[in-house]
């Protein structure tokens, strides 16, 4: 029998390393069959890891998520591999060095943080729709608490960078704001979307250039705790016994009011602008995507 059809389904974005890595592990040990769709590879020093990948329990979808026609080929290869996906957990992101641009030529944060999540859950809608849970969790920041101002434009262009409480916390808002605002019509078909914070969480790696401002890195070092302790939040978010509003962004577990909800149906108005006119329309102008 195929294990796809022996084990309820979850696909993480950014599994391969910190909060990601950690609530592959836990949902594996709870014999998930996990979809990773991740830029990097899984760690090839952990062994229950890549036994998961031997037997076929986890599965490695690679794409650069910040590219259309890379991002469209993972998503047409999961599409094709997938009978449903019960808990979409849009995970991938992370604080910046410095301003940068996607392929697409959209501020990087905002791509990667605000409309390739939107894209991922559009595209694998109808999987979620044949699964039991169908719960999206997508994973936010209390950062924006520091957000003054609000707007599309500001959002989008920012003319600005400040680590961390500049495009990041401004793109994790805009996730939050779209969620909320998807939450309204997704209830109809019984989809449950939120968005979580994941708290602070010691994710600092040696080797990698940090988007956090000087001051953090050393309390982020000594006082956060293990990325385990991100995970349990986006996992109780998905999987709480009492089952939360659609459209909630979650804090600590609890039900926490958005500022800036009046911006909502334009940020929805404009990530479902760019996913139709934009992801889709190339790909029917390009139907043979370029390989991952």
């Amino acid at each position: 029998m195929n294990i796809q059809n022996q084990l309820r389904t979850a696909l993480i974005t950014g599994s391969t390393s910190g909060i990601g890595l950690e609530l592959t592990r836990k949902l594996l040990a709870e014999q998930w069959q996990v979809i990773g769709l991740n830029r990097s590879t899984f760690p090839t020093d952990d062994t229950d890891i890549q036994n998961a990948l031997r037997s076929g329990q986890l599965r490695l979808v690679q794409a650069n998520l910040t590219n259309y026609d890379s991002l469209r080929t993972a998503l047409d290869q999961i599409k094709s591999d997938t009978d449903s996906i019960d808990v979409l957990f849009n995970n991938a992101g992370g604080s910046a060095a410095e301003l940068r641009f996607s392929d697409q030529g959209h501020e990087m944060h905002f791509e990667l943080q605000t409309v390739v999540p939107y894209i991922i859950y559009m595209d694998l809608v109808d999987l979620l729709l044949k699964g039991q849970m169908k719960t999206v969790v997508n994973t936010s920041t209390t950062a924006f608490n520091m957000v003054k101002q609000f707007d599309l434009n500001t959002l989008e262009r920012p003319t600005e960078f400040k680590k961390l409480f500049g495009p990041y916390a401004i793109s994790k808002l805009g996730l939050s704001l779209w969620t909320r605002e998807v939450a309204k019509s997704a209830k109809a078909d019984g989809i449950q979307l939120l968005s979580v914070d994941p708290g602070g969480n010691n994710t600092l790696r040696g080797n990698k250039t940090s988007g956090l401002p000087f001051y953090i890195k050393p309390i982020m070092k000594w006082f956060f705790p293990h990325p385990s302790h991100g995970a349990s939040l986006l996992y109780n978010g998905a999987f709480s016994p009492t089952r939360h509003e659609s459209g909630t962004f979650l804090v600590k577990n609890k039900a926490t009011a958005l500022r800036f909800t009046e911006q909502g149906p334009a940020v929805l108005h404009r990530v479902n602008e760019i996913y139709e006119q934009r992801f889709l329309i190339n790909q029917s102008e390009n139907p043979a995507s370029t390989q991952v």
